[in-house]
């Protein structure tokens, strides 16, 4: 369903981000896109979203194809009509309007009521405390149920492609258990497909079908979920094991550099 082809990314015109990243989305699947703050995760999202424009980024390289045809070059509003939707990083809820507001802006492309009818209440079906807190503000949500709203907006639009960033940031274990056993109910009752950016591998790897790991900027690493939880460099260094020592220190730049076996 969609595919980068050796993309660069190039910021200000000066600050290369992306460096000749590939990878694929098949239909029907949840892809996890995992690595560490700075690697170019976000950037990635933003290249496919057409929302590159706005930070003064632009794809200088390569092509991304949804659906065979190109999308890189597209405003963000024809991204979405295309059947692409981002779910950004900490939410980003309309604050003074209420949790039905929200939900109902998600619908904004679309004109069949009947549907938006039926989505919305799909949308309550998946997180029933929305619908206790429809008429809310959705600033005085709790983050989780904002992550909450903010996934029910995009499943309003109907979207063929989801794209969250980093759905458990700053949220308590259990609430993060909780969005992500729903992500994978979506994926699984709504067909909807998935690019799951996330900084909590062992979470990610649980619900997806394949995964990427990326590093400054291009793909080191990917593999269905077992291979990439076997591999020692992604235990050490993502899942808190590994080595004589256990768990290390990412922050170890140099040694983490030497290792060879990303490149195999």
């Amino acid at each position: 369903m969609l595919e980068l082809k050796n993309v660069e990314v190039i910021y200000d015109d000066v600050i290369l981000v992306l460096k000749g990243l590939s990878l694929q989305v098949p239909e029907g699947k949840i892809v996890a896109l995992l690595g560490s703050n700075g690697a170019g995760k976000s950037t990635t999202l933003k290249a496919i979203s057409g929302l590159l424009h706005s930070e003064e980024g632009e794809v200088t390289d390569g092509g991304i194809f949804f659906e065979g045809q190109p999308v890189h070059e597209l405003p963000p509003e024809i991204v979405v009509r295309r059947g692409i939707f981002q779910v950004m990083e900490g939410r980003r809820v309309f604050e003074d309007l209420t949790v039905e507001e929200n939900i109902d802006m998600g619908g904004y492309t679309r004109n069949d009521r009947a549907g938006l009818r039926a989505d919305k209440e799909a949308c309550y079906e998946f997180f029933p405390r929305l619908r206790e807190r429809r008429k809310k503000l959705a600033g005085y949500l709790s983050g989780g149920e904002q992550q909450m709203l903010a996934i029910s907006r995009a499943l309003m639009a109907r979207p063929k492609l989801m794209m969250l960033d980093e759905p458990s940031l700053g949220l308590a274990p259990l609430l993060v258990a909780e969005i992500f056993r729903i992500i994978k109910r979506i994926n699984e009752e709504r067909k909807t497909t998935i690019l799951l950016v996330e900084q909590n591998a062992n979470l990610a790897l649980s619900i997806a079908d394949y995964g990427y790991i990326m590093e400054n900027g291009r793909v080191v690493l990917d593999g269905d979920p077992d291979k990439l939880r076997s591999n020692e460099d992604v235990k050490e260094f993502y899942l808190g094991g590994g080595g004589e020592s256990g768990k290390k220190s990412y922050k170890n730049l140099k040694f983490y550099k030497r290792r060879k076996r990303w490149l195999s």
